[in-house]
């Protein structure tokens, strides 16, 4: 009896372990104007924070539960997003189609810096960049970025002398989208797809925030107006990801102080 007892509680056990698991979905990604498979989509789950991408036939898997969302993006297609449903899981592999986006260049101009040959006064027409970084004792980061609206030093101390408060409505508000900060670092399809993007897009909808409060935080961890507009998402991630670190050793450090 005992032995039947015990298998049976081991069959429970494991049966409801592993029905907690996100299961695998499957489908295919197509170009809608023609129904070509599309190769190297980029799929990432929004709630699980995990990333795949198609092969050449479009085809891709990756672990979701029911009401999650699927973030698909392509170079010149128009991103997507999908919701997981009961009936996905339950028909299996299921279609989708990618809107292809018109491309318009806008007129870039260009402007030369006129030389004279002389080069204290040429030295003068080149625009420096002072993306210097600073660090502060007893924070487990790298430093201090400053940006050309100030010095170093100046923006060090502002963070000092307002740690938890200066960053808190950055931070404080979003408990849910800083938890996905260390899953996005940890997610290697991720942090490749960061790594080659530049318009913020995926940031967006993983931290479920828009383009001015994505850069009103990278700017206000102190980081200058040129990383800002030179840095690949990836550099964003680990910009805003370190500066959440430093929020939560400075709130901490807050409260042990007042009570």
């Amino acid at each position: 009896m005992r032995i039947v007892l015990t298998a049976l509680l081991v069959f429970f056990t494991l049966h409801f372990g592993f029905g907690q698991e996100p299961e695998k979905i499957h489908g295919t990604i197509v170009n809608g104007s023609n129904d070509q498979p599309l190769e190297n989509v980029n799929i990432v789950n929004l709630n699980q924070v995990i990333g795949t991408s198609t092969d050449e036939k479009g085809y891709f898997e990756i672990k979701a539960e029911v009401n999650d969302t699927l973030h698909l993006s392509y170079l010149g297609f128009k991103s997507i997003r999908i919701r997981v449903t009961n009936d996905w899981f339950k028909y299996g592999s299921t279609t989708i189609k990618m809107t292809e986006l018109a491309l318009a260049l806008e007129e870039v101009v260009v402007f030369q810096n006129k030389l004279t040959g002389f080069l204290e006064v040429d030295i003068k027409q080149i625009p420096l960049r002072s993306n210097n970084r600073f660090s502060v004792s007893g924070l487990p980061n790298q430093g201090y970025e400053a940006g050309s609206r100030g010095s170093g030093v100046n923006k060090v101390l502002s963070s000092i002398l307002n740690p938890a408060d200066l960053l808190y409505n950055m931070f404080g508000s979003k408990p849910k989208e800083m938890a996905k900060l260390r899953k996005m670092k940890e997610d290697d399809q991720i942090r490749n797809v960061l790594a080659s993007r530049f318009d913020r897009e995926m940031l967006m909808a993983l931290l479920n925030v828009d383009k001015f409060d994505l850069d009103e935080m990278v700017s206000q961890c102190n980081y200058s107006k040129d990383f800002i507009m030179t840095a690949n998402d990836l550099q964003i991630l680990d910009a805003i990801s370190e500066c959440y670190e430093e929020y939560k050793v400075l709130s901490r450090n807050k409260k042990g102080k007042s009570n």
